[in-house]
């Protein structure tokens, strides 16, 4: 590559960082109501940063409306009706593993917050030096493990952790062997090698499962744990891109009960549900797995809602979703959505979202983005949009 490629190259970055970052605050600036003055001011000096070094640094107020404003834009989430709520936990200042895993623990617990849980985001340092680049390897800071099983074990825990808990056992973890083994953090920084740290005893406060009317549901020996905290996206904010950015809001039923239990590609509980009830299953026509499917959803809801955490039914989060795009409507705002995401995952026909035909996915900015795990690819990796930060599909 010759020198002026290189430099065309360069000149090329500075001129995409630039328009991003201007985009980003000439929006951020204004929905937060501050001057022209104010702005303008702003806008030099991001210019002047990113002709000095090529990039620039969000202030902690940018960086609280901009990943607030990244939810918002995010076309697969039916939860977007509380954006505006979303807690940002700064950490930026984060150097070490070990200082990243004390944030994430920290993460787990502001988030639970007692059952009455918070929608929070913390936001490490930025990708922009890939040597000190931070990477969290779990696609959730709290899920199970999946053991495959073999001639001499049968298969336990939740199959969509089998390649990640494989690492998690390479590295030193142990587990029990059960279907629901808490998996420990995995945090990378740089080029160092990955390094697991335990979630405490005591810190994850799992729900077991029971039923409202059908006493012998306990003994199905379910439970799931209270907040989903995705890991493994990235937050893009003007230009800027932070590869940790894990972040929650609660649970909709049907992610636990329809998909994490009732998937035959995931726990498969279906079956087992069926005949605790006592249904034929002997052919599709007895409608078994959709009378399965129910109770199976109406003990997650009875369940979490006797233990005190926060929950939200699919009708409900439907209703939720056309209240935001109506809100969305009336500050000038064209709600993206992306349909076959946004649409429950049981009885979908029966919430307002179905018959909606103008949805249609925007290409946004701020956003979340999605990679692929670090288990397939490696720390490095930027990936695609995906994902539904409040209401994870798994």
């Amino acid at each position: 590559m010759t020198m002026n490629t290189t430099h065309q190259l360069q000149s090329e970055r500075t001129l995409e960082r630039t328009s991003q970052a201007e985009a980003f605050i000439t929006a951020c600036y204004q929905e937060m109501e501050k001057t022209e003055a104010e702005r303008e001011q702003r806008l030099a000096g991001v210019r002047e940063e990113i002709r000095l070094t090529g990039t620039y640094v969000h202030t902690a107020e940018e960086l609280t409306h901009g990943a607030r404003m990244a939810w918002r834009h995010n076309s697969r989430c039916i939860g977007r009706l509380f954006w505006h709520s979303l807690e940002v936990i700064d950490a930026r200042e984060a150097g070490t593993a070990e200082e990243v895993a004390e944030a994430l623990l920290h993460h787990v617990k502001h988030a639970y917050n007692g059952g009455r849980i918070r929608p929070v985001i913390t936001v490490f340092r930025s990708g922009e030096d890939p040597e000190r680049a931070i990477r969290i390897w779990n696609h959730q800071l709290i899920r199970y493990a999946g053991y495959p099983g073999d001639s001499e074990h049968p298969r336990a825990g939740d199959p969509a952790s089998d390649d990640f808990t494989a690492l998690c056992l390479k590295l030193g973890w142990q587990g029990s062997g059960g279907d629901f083994d808490l998996l420990p953090l995995v945090i990378s920084v740089g080029a160092e090698g990955p390094r697991w740290f335990p979630l405490p005893p005591g810190l994850v406060r799992e729900v077991p499962l029971s039923h409202p009317e059908i006493s012998r549901f306990p003994e199905l020996g379910l439970r799931w744990y209270p907040v989903p905290i995705v890991s493994d996206m990235c937050l893009e904010i003007g230009g800027i891109t932070y590869p940790a950015a894990p972040f929650n809001g609660w649970y909709m039923e049907t992610e636990i009960g329809s998909r994490n239990f009732g998937d035959t590609d995931r726990y498969n509980r279906l079956p087992a549900v069926a005949d605790l009830l006592g249904l034929d299953r002997s052919t599709n026509t007895t409608l078994w797995k959709d009378r399965a499917l129910l109770e199976l959803n109406r003990a997650v809801l009875h369940s979490f809602k006797q233990a005190g955490v926060s929950i939200v039914d699919h009708h409900t989060a439907a209703e939720q979703f056309v209240r935001f795009q109506q809100q969305e409507k009336r500050q000038g705002r064209e709600a993206s959505g992306k349909w076959g995401w946004l649409i429950p995952p049981m009885s979908p026909s029966s919430t307002p979202i179905w018959n909606d035909n103008k949805l249609r996915e925007l290409p946004l900015s701020p956003r979340f983005v999605y990679r692929k795990t670090a288990v397939q690819t490696g720390p490095e990796d930027t990936g695609q949009m995906r994902g539904c930060p409040f209401h994870s599909p798994d």
